[in-house]
């Protein structure tokens, strides 16, 4: 991977990530500490919560209203990652399936006295997209390296707008992950999956799930059908995160699914480097 495609704090180096939010500090405190002067754990720094979306115009799209200037183009988008964290890791993976990781630029982070470059140019990236910006630093974030400006730090837009670049593969190649006639039907999934498949999801609620999951793939490649879409980026995801712990130990189907799609590079390489930074 080219140098200029990837970098870490202050290495190159691709890896994927999840949510991370730091918020900003008092005059002279790190300025990754919550108020009090504290900085945060790594489980705080790698929380999984939901980001608020980022104010006003920041939240912005590529290719949709395109007199903000955020058009399609190899090589202008970066993403902050942050490791462990399966949003983060479900657009690492898209990253990879889709060709673009030599286009794509990544930057991980861990906790800000690991990654103290990569956090403090996501805070700069903040606060170039908002004067005076005062809100929490996010991540996963889309941003705009010609501008330095954050385009969006929505895990579902960024999705979106990914699969909208150019892609590295040759013509005909590039999966397509978010079909129209199935983006009802992807969207209830990842639903589903954030609700319901989680290891902190009832039991009940668990294994509901996990039996619909193994009937769709009774007769079918994938969750969705005989093509891979963006719903088993998900839904890998998010069985992933239960296999150590044994949850499909009654669901012969679903394990041999999450080896199976393992095996993919996007997939393995994905799952390396979170594993590596966990």
């Amino acid at each position: 991977m080219p140098e200029t495609a990837s970098r870490g704090s202050s290495t190159a180096g691709s890896r994927p990530c999840g949510q991370s939010t730091t918020t900003r500090a008092g005059d002279g405190d790190d300025p990754f500490a919550p108020a009090g002067g504290q900085a945060p754990s790594p489980s705080a720094a790698r929380s999984e919560a939901s980001a608020p979306p980022l104010p006003r115009a920041a939240h912005s799209r590529i290719g949709v209203g395109l007199a903000g200037g955020f058009y399609p183009a190899p090589h202008r988008y970066e993403v902050y990652l942050a490791a462990s964290c399966p949003r983060s890791l479900r657009i690492s993976i898209t990253l990879g399936l889709l060709g673009l990781t030599n286009s794509v630029a990544t930057t991980l982070l861990t906790h800000p006295a690991g990654t103290p470059d990569a956090f403090a140019s996501l805070r700069r990236a903040y606060e170039a997209t908002e004067h005076h910006y005062d809100g929490p630093f996010t991540a996963p974030a889309l941003c705009d390296r010609w501008t330095g400006r954050i385009v969006s730090n929505d895990t579902s837009d960024i999705l979106r707008d990914l699969t909208g670049l150019p892609s590295g593969h040759t013509a005909g190649h590039a999966p397509t992950l978010l079909p129209p006639s199935l983006s009802a039907d992807i969207e209830a999934l990842r639903d589903l999956l954030d609700r319901d498949v989680t290891p902190s999801a009832r039991p009940a609620d668990r294994t509901a799930a996990l039996d619909l999951l193994d009937c769709q793939l009774t007769h079918a490649t994938y969750v969705l059908g005989d093509s891979l879409t963006a719903a088993d980026v998900d839904a890998w995801v998010a069985l992933s995160q239960l296999t150590p712990a044994g949850a499909l130990c009654a669901h012969p189907r679903l394990r041999d699914y999450v080896h199976r799609l393992g095996e993919l590079p996007a997939f393995r390489t994905g799952n390396d480097g979170v594993s590596a930074a966990a």
